[in-house]
């Protein structure tokens, strides 16, 4: 089920009635409707694979309980390892079973050898590396002894299910989320609203801006052959407010429908395209899945605790294997390799944590420094989606040479793409907006337009605008929805 789908606009309003008005005074049952509820929207894009989250539930739930009782460091080191081989088996074999063996394949035909290896007719289950490192993530903390094991199943199931952010994040760990549904909840007036409020949000970010700049941006990738240097520039530009767009604005959904049920979820993006820097901007984007990263691989790995040759090995490890978890193909790993070599000068400068602060923080404008250094960082940025969003490397290097030819300097000439009158203007807007609400959690949050009816005003052409754009584009899936 897509939040930008009818069929979400009317299951959300009934669950809502149902879980504060018919079942608000018993937590067992809140729970109870929050699971059913997440397993019908998980079962409706295809309800076979309700059973991989229910094994997968079950599998961790009784791992956790048993790490719980388990003092003995040994068996306790199994019960966690039945648990990660069983979590990333599945992950593995759904995911990664056809390129591994393509590229197994392929090596043993380069050497002048051929083997007879099938591939497999895999249907991909949506939402398969969110969950399955939600997962993860509390039977670690639960060995870790950092969280206590949880005996009541049905609040562990809706933690692992909880259909807000079940497909595509916030990864949430179950130190934050688990607490939450083990607790009673009230509902809250002003969390209500500014749910409301995020929702609307991620729907402009979705439908006005992404959507529209998916449009231009495939029609320049998959004829990419056709175009000038320049006119490719504008087609990774795009797409970079596409991908921008499409995942933050889904989170943005997510955590506002979760604050409608009385949950507050992690912050998932802060306005990564204002960064000074490529450390900067690893700190703002995903955050979820950055800090899973950082707290159960780069750490555990040594950190940058160790010499020179430790931190650029964790470095290259934490950034290609995050650029693996988000696809089969090469290109993600380039991409991941490519943001890693981006951040390597700033950690052996030890400059990877100047920028902490909102850019511009006392300022209503950035400086020319800070103008000069958030244009370096995207355009190093555009750079690394040309990789994630080509279907091949070979794609993008004839991408990447096309744009640093002589054509770069030709006026960009592309036919069936109203730029100048629809999307140069939403993405004027767009930048606009996030830029004045860069310090809060979400660009909207605290609109500061003191006069009601142009405030109003502005949630309303907001609303417009959704309409209008989501009756050209209907139904269009989240990008996220295929890692």
């Amino acid at each position: 089920m897509l939040f930008n789908s009818i069929d979400f606009a009317i299951f959300l309003p009934i669950v809502f009635v149902l879980y504060w008005f018919v079942v608000n005074k018993n937590l067992k049952h809140q729970n109870i409707l929050i699971a059913l509820a997440s397993y019908v929207f998980y079962g409706w894009w295809d309800w076979r694979f309700l059973a991989l989250i229910l094994f997968s539930t079950l599998v961790d739930y009784g791992i956790g309980v048993s790490l719980g009782k388990e003092h003995n460091l040994n068996r306790r080191k199994i019960l966690l390892w039945i648990s990660i081989l069983v979590n990333l088996g599945f992950l593995g074999f759904f995911k990664y079973y056809n390129f591994f063996i393509d590229n197994f394949k392929s090596a043993f035909t380069f050497f002048g050898s051929a083997i007879n290896a099938n591939s497999l007719n895999i249907i991909l289950p949506v939402g398969i590396s969110f969950y399955t490192f939600q997962t993860l993530s509390y039977t670690i903390d639960v060995y870790k002894k950092r969280l206590e094991p949880t005996k009541d199943f049905i609040s562990f199931a809706a933690f692992v299910s909880f259909f807000p952010q079940l497909v595509a994040g916030p990864i949430e760990r179950a130190t934050n989320l688990l607490p939450q549904m083990l607790s009673k909840r009230q509902f809250e007036y002003n969390d209500a609203v500014d749910g409301l409020r995020q929702i609307l949000w991620g729907l402009f970010k979705k439908i006005v801006i992404a959507d529209n700049c998916a449009t231009y941006a495939n029609l320049i990738f998959n004829n990419s052959a056709d175009y000038s240097g320049s006119t490719l520039v504008l087609g990774a530009v795009f797409f970079t407010f596409q991908i921008y767009g499409d995942f933050s604005g889904y989170s943005d959904i997510a955590i506002g429908t979760s604050r409608l049920f009385g949950f507050k979820l992690m912050q998932n993006f802060a306005f990564p395209y204002f960064s000074r820097d490529i450390a900067e901007f690893w700190r703002r984007w995903h955050i979820s899945l950055s800090t899973w990263f950082r707290d159960y691989l780069y750490i555990p790995l040594g950190g940058s605790r160790g010499g020179t040759w430790m931190k650029v090995r964790n470095t290259f490890i934490i950034f290609i294997v995050s650029g693996f978890w988000h696809g089969a193909n090469w290109t993600f790993v380039i991409w991941g390799a490519l943001n890693a070599i981006y951040f390597l000068p700033l950690l052996l400068t030890k400059r990877n944590r100047q920028n902490m602060e909102v850019v511009a923080g006392d300022s209503y404008f950035p400086s020319k420094k800070e103008i000069g250094q958030m244009s370096l960082t995207f355009s190093l940025t555009v750079i690394a989606w040309i990789f994630f969003r080509a279907d091949n490397i070979e794609h993008a290097l004839n991408y990447l040479r096309e744009i640093f030819s002589s054509s770069l300097f030709s006026i960009p000439l592309y036919q069936g793409v109203n730029f100048l009158k629809v999307l140069f203007p939403l993405l004027l807007i767009f930048i606009t907006i996030e830029w004045l609400g860069r310090k809060r959690e979400f660009a909207i949050e605290k609109v500061k337009i003191k006069f009601r009816p142009f405030r109003y005003l502005f949630y309303y052409s907001l609303l417009i605008l959704i309409y209008w754009f989501a009756s050209e584009n209907v139904d269009q899936q989240f990008i996220y929805f295929q890692f």
